[in-house]
Formats: C-alpha cells, structure tokens, sequence
C-alpha cells in the first residue's frame, strides 16, 4: 500500500502541496484529477523522491519514503513514468527497453521481461529497432509505461497519458494500464481529463490549489453535482 500522510511540498520557498492524504492498495487504479496547476506532479515528484517533501509522511509498504533516495525509491519497487515518459530519443526502441532493466544482471530474466511487455505491447515489437524520437506521440506513451515495467513495479505513478493524444489512443492506453493492476500492479495516476480518467479508475481524489478538495469512486464522482459542472460542462 501507498499512503500519503498530511503531505506539504514546493520549491524552495514556494509552497505547491498542502496536508495532501491520499493512499493506494494493492492491484488498485486510483487517480488524482485536478486543474494544471493543482499540484498533480508535484505529488508524483514527493512520491518519487525528485523533491523532499516539507513535512508530512510517505508511507509505501510500511517504509517511509520521505528521505529516500530516488534509486532507494525505485529499488524498493516504484516506477514513475512522466509525462515525456523518460525516453531516449536517439535511442531505438528495444535499447530504451533494455534501460528499463539496468539493474537486472539475469539476462534470461530480461528476456523474460522483454518478451512479456511486448505482450501487452505488441505494436513496440514491430518497432524494436526504430528510434524512440521517429515514433507517434501514443507509441512513445506506450513505450514509457512498457520501460517503467521493464523494473518490475509493485507501483507505477503515471504522469498525464492522455496529454496531446487522441481520444482513441487514450483510451487504449488506459485500459493497458488498467489491466496491469490484474497482475497485482498499483497504479496512481494523475490526469486533467477527467471524464475519460474517471471512466476506467477505482477511485479518484479532486487536488486543487495544493489541497484535496473531495473523494470517492468512479461513480460517485461521475455523479457528482460539483464534477458535472467543473469538470464535465453538465448544467
């Protein structure tokens, strides 16, 4: 389980999170929708240790987060994909893969790893030697999310997937996400398009303005008077 405690983060002097909780089980698919600006990434940053949070607890599997390392951080099991999703352009397809399991020293394991996300992917198998910057905006979503299984996550933070996609695509690639957590795999993901976010997720939280500002499932948050209106343009 992921659970954040009460969590205050920013930049130097700048305050961005304000007592953020929030928490994810196991094989969960939960979201953080919010504006731009909410502190969506913020949030992923704190989790994965690109910045220290100012106060408050990280909790994941009973270890505190809060002053790891960010390879102590992956080490323990966490993948967090970005919304350019950490790719080498200049480098092909099966190469970025491969990156993805630099810590691994079995080469029969990263066979095995290769083989079961070209499974889920089958599109990169086709494109294993091209070069990651020549692909279509959803092959490099897919790429990213297939290089952050490449560690094998307990948990994959998952930055704005849909962002400059079309609608299609998107959709593709939330449901790939959500069949990952079949597997055991949580998933928090935070988003801007709320709708098609709110569609295939368990849960989701409202961040805004650096705080949380509601809760609940899918479908409660799909029947909310507050979501029509502020996020769906439903009067």
């Amino acid at each position: 389980m992921l659970k954040l405690e009460n969590v205050c983060a920013g930049y130097g002097k700048l305050d961005v999170l304000w007592n953020v909780s929030c928490e994810v089980d196991d094989g969960e698919f939960v979201a953080i929708v919010g504006p731009n600006g909410a502190g969506k990434t913020t949030t992923m940053r704190a989790i994965s240790g690109m910045i220290r949070p100012k106060s408050g607890s990280i909790i994941f599997n009973d270890v505190h987060l809060e002053n790891k390392t960010i390879k102590q951080i992956h080490d323990l099991g966490i993948s967090f994909i970005t919304d350019e999703g950490n790719l080498f352009s200049g480098m092909t397809v099966k190469e970025n893969l491969e990156m993805g399991a630099l810590s691994l020293r079995d080469k029969g394991k990263k066979k095995e790893l290769l083989d079961k996300v070209i499974g889920l992917f089958p599109r990169l198998g086709e494109r294993l030697n091209q070069q990651a910057g020549l692909m279509s905006g959803g092959e490099r979503k897919m790429l990213g999310i297939a290089r952050g299984l490449m560690s094998e996550p307990k948990l994959m933070l998952v930055d704005e997937p849909s962002l400059g996609l079309a609608p299609a695509v998107v959709l593709d690639v939330f449901r790939t996400l959500k069949g990952l957590t079949k597997e055991g795999v949580m998933i928090l993901l935070v988003e801007q398009n709320v709708n098609t976010t709110l569609k295939i997720v368990d849960r989701a939280y409202i961040l805004e303005n650096g705080a949380i500002n509601g809760q609940g499932t899918s479908a409660e948050l799909l029947a909310s008077d507050y979501i029509q209106k502020t996020y769906l343009g439903i009067e």
